[in-house]
């Protein structure tokens, strides 16, 4: 089947729906999928659940569906960044479902390889562990966590090849292949689309098996969530 698709648009055209969950990769704004993200935007899809370690920064990334109220709900562990998340949560226009980082990450992993829960030592006796069922494991108390699987996931990779092999460039690893995993449908923009068997196979991150649409992104933004410079030497 051909996955390659013109655009980010025609990449979402047919599948995408009100009150959808999305699964979205990235790390920060490091590896995010900027050219899907604008499209889902301007598809006018409402009432989406969002699942995203993080919610962008205010008119980026996921910042834009926040602005546009296109998202009734966020799945995420890390919202420091975006002043519009936080004026909508707490007006009470936007829900939060808090998720420790690594638990999400392991809750994405396990929703697609078939896990329905797991159980976790993190977040014991706090509010994350609250309403859950605790189980002891040898003398150690657990919780248990549902797992997570998206109605549609949109990934950002450096390279994949036609058949939908991935490789992604170093901090962009970062949760994009635990979503691209979890999506009942996945969609992947990349910046470098080569031919199958061009991809050495000891370099592939994820399977093709997990991609069912790919659109080329050759220049992405890649916008810098915060600048340090170092102080000028005397």
């Amino acid at each position: 089947m051909n996955k390659v698709y013109p655009d980010a648009s025609s990449a979402l055209s047919g599948i995408v729906k009100d009150g959808q969950t999305i699964a979205v990769g990235g790390f920060g704004l490091c590896g995010i999928p900027e050219a899907l993200i604008a499209a889902l935007r301007d598809s006018g899809v409402q009432n989406l659940t969002a699942i995203s370690n993080n919610a962008g920064v205010d008119g980026f990334g996921l910042g834009q569906l926040l602005t546009t109220r296109q998202i009734k709900k966020m799945i995420a562990s890390y919202v420091g960044e975006n002043k519009e998340f936080e004026r909508q949560y707490l007006a009470g226009e936007l829900e939060l479902e808090f998720t420790p980082q690594g638990t999400l990450a392991e809750k994405l992993r396990a929703g697609g390889a078939g896990i329905p829960a797991f159980f976790t030592k993190t977040g014991v006796g706090t509010l994350v562990a609250e309403g859950k069922e605790i189980r002891d494991f040898d003398g150690v108390n657990y919780v248990m966590e549902r797992s997570l699987v998206a109605d549609i996931s949109l990934v950002k990779a450096q390279k994949a090849d036609r058949a939908g092999n991935l490789v992604f460039n170093k901090t962009a690893r970062n949760f994009n292949p635990n979503v691209a995993m979890a999506g009942k449908i996945t969609i992947v923009e990349v910046e470098e689309l080569v031919e199958v068997g061009q991809l050495d196979p000891d370099q592939i991150h994820t399977a093709g098996i997990f991609v069912h649409r790919i659109v080329v992104n050759a220049t992405p933004e890649k916008r810098i969530e915060q600048r340090t410079v170092s102080a000028a030497a005397k």
